[in-house]
């Protein structure tokens, strides 16, 4: 029996609380190779020791943090569509296993992608001064990239598309709606901040954050999938009139083209 009144209303926060602490526990765990690598930043004493953690992290990260990724996008998307009761740790790992490949062989690209340009923005900043302004570019184009891992991660869950299709149009996306990106980036980047703004709420990371993370950005892709799907709907019904109409005209003219044939025998 369905709980009304207060007493529903503290059941289904804390049915939200145990789903999104849930989802982002088996994203940490499934993704701890890459944090145990990335966390010698925090003690890195000079700018060398961050490299070397940086690029041993993004060794690992297509194998361990993508996939573990699109697998918590897989029950992000299950929420925002409406699914809240499905089974967490079956969905997790189902899509784990499922886009496993994809998700890794994206990952890689989008490594190298990110490495190549790191590289030329460092260049350009450090070794070409006088275009340095270039620079500011390639910062462009980084945050440009970092966007479309939302949707890179929504459309492999989503959809049924080759790899490259998939940053291909993750990128088209993120160009195409500047307004959802920003909002993606917006609410995201408000969550990330409070999670590390304070020790004292250095807790959501572990339990909420990335899973928070992907139920927004998810849903902010959903959204965009929806009005790309009624505007797909309208131009077809619009090219079904157009044929329609067509087809009528034809047919109010084959009379005229009998009359005119029986006129001339």
């Amino acid at each position: 029996m369905e709980m009304r009144g207060m007493m529903g209303g503290f059941y289904k926060i804390s049915e939200w609380i145990m789903r999104l602490s849930v989802t982002n526990v088996l994203w940490i765990v499934c993704s701890l190779p890459f944090i145990f690598l990335l966390s010698p930043v925090l003690f890195a004493e000079n700018s060398d020791q961050m490299v070397s953690s940086f690029i041993l992290a993004g060794v690992v990260a297509p194998f361990t943090l993508f996939p573990a990724t699109a697998a918590m996008f897989a029950v992000a998307r299950k929420w925002v569509m409406g699914e809240v009761d499905a089974p967490l740790l079956r969905t997790f790992f189902r899509n784990y296993k499922d886009s496993y490949k994809q998700s890794m062989i994206g990952g890689i690209l989008y490594v190298v992608l990110f490495t190549i340009l790191i590289v030329d923005f460092r260049v350009y900043l450090v070794k070409l001064q006088s275009f340095q302004l270039v620079s500011y570019l390639f910062i462009a184009l980084l945050a440009l990239l970092g966007v479309s891992l939302f949707n890179f991660f929504s459309m492999v869950v989503h959809y049924h598309m080759k790899t490259l299709q998939l940053i291909k149009n993750a990128l088209l996306i993120t160009i195409g709606r500047p307004l959802r990106s920003l909002s993606t980036v917006v609410m995201c980047g408000f969550v990330i901040y409070i999670s590390f703004s304070s020790p004292k709420l250095m807790f959501l990371v572990p339990f909420f954050t990335g899973s928070v993370v992907a139920m927004i950005a998810f849903w902010n892709f959903y959204a965009i999938y929806t009005k790309l799907q009624l505007q797909a709907e309208k131009a077809a019904e619009a090219r079904a009139e157009e044929e329609r109409l067509r087809l009528e005209e034809e047919a109010a003219l084959l009379p005229h083209a009998e009359d005119g044939q029986t006129s001339i025998k």
